[in-house]
């Protein structure tokens, strides 16, 4: 069992071209998934924005991040990444997730997605924004 920990960007609209600078300086590889791709498009406008997206170096360079959609409210100021708790095994992301959930505010209850078999966000007493899911390989 094992857990890593990677900072998660938030944009609206820019993610794609984050990344993409992110890997210019850093090198490695990106992923990225659109609302589109993942069959999750709210507003036809963002249906090329990104879901989820990272960049992998062999350097040890790890980022995230995704397109708040605008049905959701965002401030850049206010709210400019999350913390992305990513494992394999859903008892420990389960029993890390129930540790900070105390005194926190739940954003999306730990449960499965369409994209994970486990997934969740919460805001910690710190102000701290959490996502914790279980990986899933991505098949798109």
């Amino acid at each position: 069992m094992s857990v890593t920990t990677t900072t998660h960007l938030n944009f609206r609209g820019d993610a794609s071209a984050a990344l993409g600078f992110y890997q210019s300086v850093f090198g490695g590889r990106t992923v990225a998934v659109t609302y589109k791709d993942a069959g999750n498009v709210q507003n036809e406008n963002e249906a090329d924005w990104m879901m989820w997206g990272e960049v992998v170096a062999d350097n040890g360079f790890h980022i995230m991040a995704y397109d708040v959609p605008s049905q959701l409210p965002w401030n850049q100021g206010e709210n400019p990444f999350f913390v992305s708790v990513r494992g394999t095994d859903a008892d420990e992301i389960n029993a890390l997730w129930q540790k900070l959930a105390e005194g926190s505010t739940v954003v999306r209850p730990l449960e499965a997605a369409q994209w994970a078999p486990l997934y969740g966000m919460l805001t910690d007493r710190f102000g701290v924004t959490w996502v914790l899911d279980v990986t899933a390989p991505y098949g798109g």
